[in-house]
């Protein structure tokens, strides 16, 4: 007996799909797009003093007037030194270059004992290691003067700027170097020792090899913490002229171009440090 087939009319029709597109509108789009909105105003609100100084680097300075844009010239690029500036700035690197190496050297074997050794007073010890960076500079540099002035033997001047900055400095460098070591895989070294390798050997081809950009990071921000600091440096300066102080004292009467030239210069001489890091780090990886 053949069958019939079900009326067409009985058949349930299938629901349509729904469809899942988010209806447009720029509401939806700064919805969509917040983070990357507020990350470009925040390096917008950090660089925009930046870009002032770089620009006023090359402005045609009339008299001491160097707050009003007369005009592009590169005169200040070619005359560094007509103001004055040179001595206190060649005075600044000396003393940052100096302060830099031993506050680093020091600093990192501060960090290497602290993280991979167990004696009495660690903790102590890594309480102390914060109170400089948490000291207001005001207090620290009239505390640096106090002893100064009572050690009769160290004039001031050229070396009571550098011993303040290496204490100040030592802080940050055991506080970087100290994160880097922290993050280490301690597997990589206990691989090397596996193969046959003495403590010594280890360090200098598994260890410092790893802490060295930790190490060169502290390097760097204790060079612009040294060069750039004006407080510490007033208190002890006695008759020398950093380069801080000759920006304080050139201000009172009209800040010449030529400061936003070094400032500019440094900035992209940062910049180059940074872009060779990260060039260097993924042609390390890639290779």
């Amino acid at each position: 007996m053949a069958t019939t087939a079900p009326p067409v009319a009985s058949r349930a029709a299938a629901p349509a799909p729904k469809t899942t597109r988010r209806p447009g509108g720029p509401v939806n789009w700064v919805r969509r797009h917040v983070v990357q909105i507020v990350a470009g105003l925040v390096l917008l609100y950090m660089f925009l003093p930046i870009f002032v100084v770089v620009q006023f680097s090359f402005n045609r300075q009339i008299g001491k007037d160097n707050y009003t844009w007369h005009g592009f010239s590169l005169k200040p690029w070619t005359s560094v030194c007509s103001s004055g500036l040179c001595g206190p700035l060649g005075l600044s690197f000396k003393i940052g270059i100096l302060a830099t190496i031993l506050s680093t050297i020091l600093g990192t074997l501060v960090a290497f004992s602290l993280s991979r050794y167990r004696f009495a007073g660690r903790s102590s010890a890594n309480l102390l290691i914060f109170l400089p960076m948490a000291t207001p500079e005001v207090v620290m540099g009239s505390s640096l003067l106090t002893l100064f002035v009572n050690l009769t033997f160290i004039p001031q001047g050229f070396w009571t700027i550098t011993i303040a900055h290496v204490m100040f400095c030592l802080s940050f460098v055991v506080v970087t170097v100290k994160a880097r070591i922290a993050g280490l895989d301690s597997r990589l070294e206990e691989a090397a020792m596996d193969l046959y390798a003495d403590e010594r050997t280890t360090f200098l081809k598994i260890t410092f090899p790893l802490v060295l950009p930790g190490i060169v990071a502290a390097a760097l921000l204790a060079f612009s913490l040294s060069f750039d600091d004006y407080i510490v440096t007033a208190f002890n300066a006695g008759q020398a002229q950093t380069f801080p102080l000759w920006v304080y004292g050139e201000n009172l009467r009209g800040l010449p171009a030529q400061a936003n030239v070094v400032g500019s210069a440094m900035f992209f001489l940062a910049l180059l440090f940074v872009v060779a890091g990260r060039f260097a780090g993924r042609r390390r990886v890639t290779t």
